[in-house]
């Protein structure tokens, strides 16, 4: 008789158990969803119904049963049901006890209720075993299977064991729990799904808000100065030059945004002489929404790219340089290659490519696709030394553009220097810092006190 190897029996027998079954209250659209997909996953389902007249909605291997007969037959009872509608539980009290009861409810407001639903449901049914999980799942991606933009799930309870049971299920759909400690962090879960891109709020409301102001800014100075001065009409700007204007000036700025809260922590470090002190709450704010500010920066930076790219067709484009040679031939004159213009030009259009190319390699390394598979070396020299040197690259960029011009009185129309000068102010300052900070009498207590040291061991507390 031939030896069958143990991992192939502990194989044979591990799919040869039966899954236990899951008891879903609520038929909605959640409820089937999920009752679905966990069929899909070889768990025996049984709804919990007021109606127990099965629907052709409910998933055909489904049974539908009354509340209390259908509590009787799971240890799992997943409530898929809105947290006005959880009194009737009160009576079912008894045949809760003891079983694991999964909330899943979210509601139309932050911080709605004083306490969270699933503690609400804990004091409706205080025998039961509650954890809140799959509220940030929708139940469109359960049906779909397009769980990539949603395959997190946050788990939470009191009880290891029902917390354990109910994250084995999570495994089982192709979903990741992650367990987020006691039922106190519920409320927090359940406001997770209502805040709509956090992080984005202050790189969003920033940029509109530059991106405003410089408009109005160009608007005065290219538009509104020319026709009251000149008599001339350029309010055909607006919808090329002005744009390609304002972005790479929002580019350039908000680029510089992302390094400056790290100059500003440094200096603040080598004030205090430790790092054991939280920094103030605006500068915390400001670093965690770094990554977002860059994109942004990135999305102006190719904005700017594209508007470049049309410059050759545009109409008044065109007619200058018709202009300019029929002039030539009118006056039969030929202008010579001015070599100088010709290195500042191609020097502008070289430090701007690579400047972009460095922006784009910073905004795929930020991709967590691409983070999680670099170690935290490699993406600390991307981000901080690449990103520096894409600072440089566009400042500089920004510079041979129209250094000529900062000493021109003609450039400076109602007293207001071009836009683009305005927009060296912030890179210029966090790039002499940031230079000074490299010098050996600050960098190396920098690095001691990031690496734990401290001036004043007493003020650590």
């Amino acid at each position: 008789m031939n030896k069958i190897p143990s991992n192939i029996m502990a194989l044979a027998s591990n799919t040869s158990n039966k899954r236990e079954t899951v008891c879903i209250f609520g038929t909605g659209d959640f409820g089937r969803a999920l009752g679905h997909k966990l069929i899909q996953c070889g768990y025996p389902v049984v709804f919990g119904s007021r109606s127990t007249q099965t629907s052709s909605l409910i998933p055909k291997d489904a049974e539908v049963l009354s509340h209390a007969e259908a509590a009787q037959k799971a240890a799992i009872i997943i409530i898929a049901i809105q947290r006005q509608h959880y009194n009737f539980l009160a009576p079912l009290a008894e045949n809760l006890h003891g079983k694991v009861l999964v909330d899943i409810s979210n509601n139309l407001k932050i911080n709605q209720y004083p306490e969270s639903n699933a503690e609400y449901l804990a004091q409706i049914v205080p025998g039961a075993k509650i954890v809140k999980a799959f509220n940030t799942v929708s139940a469109w991606a359960l049906q779909s299977g397009t769980l990539d933009a949603s395959r997190q799930v946050f788990v939470c309870g009191n009880d290891m064991e029902a917390k354990q049971m109910v994250m084995d299920i999570v495994r089982a759909l192709g979903l990741t729990p992650l367990d987020q400690g006691s039922l106190l962090a519920a409320q927090e879960i359940e406001n997770y799904p209502l805040k709509l891109f956090p992080m984005w709020k202050f790189p969003i409301l920033l940029s509109l808000g530059l991106t405003t102001f410089f408009f109005f800014y160009c608007l005065i100075r290219d538009v509104i100065y020319p026709y009251i001065y000149e008599n001339k009409d350029f309010s055909f700007f607006i919808a090329i030059s002005i744009p390609n204007r304002i972005c790479p000036i929002l580019a350039l700025i908000l680029l510089a945004l992302v390094y400056l809260p790290g100059v500003l922590a440094a200096i603040i470090q080598l004030y205090r002489g430790t790092k054991y002190r939280r920094f103030p709450d605006w500068l915390d704010k400001w670093m965690l929404c770094r990554k977002q500010l860059g994109l942004v920066a990135l999305a102006f930076a190719s904005l700017h790219v594209v508007y470049t790219l049309v410059i050759p067709i545009r109409s008044f484009v065109r007619w200058r340089i018709i202009s300019y040679t029929v002039s030539q031939a009118l006056n039969n004159k030929t202008e010579p290659l001015d070599t100088t213009n010709a290195w500042l030009s191609d020097s502008y259009l070289a430090l701007g490519i690579l400047g972009f190319f460095f922006f784009v390699l910073l905004g795929i390394t930020s991709l967590p696709s691409v983070s999680n598979n670099v170690n935290w070396r490699e993406f600390r020299f991307v981000q901080s030394k690449l990103g520096y040197l894409t600072l440089v690259l566009c400042t500089a960029h920004t510079l041979v553009y129209g250094g000529k011009w900062f000493l021109s009185p003609s450039s400076y129309r109602w007293y207001l220097p071009n836009a683009y000068m305005l927009s060296l102010i912030v890179p210029c300052i966090v790039l002499v810092v940031k230079f000074v900070l490299i010098f050996p009498c600050l960098d190396k207590p920098l690095m001691q006190i990031r690496q734990g040291w401290e001036r004043n061991p007493q003020y650590s507390s």
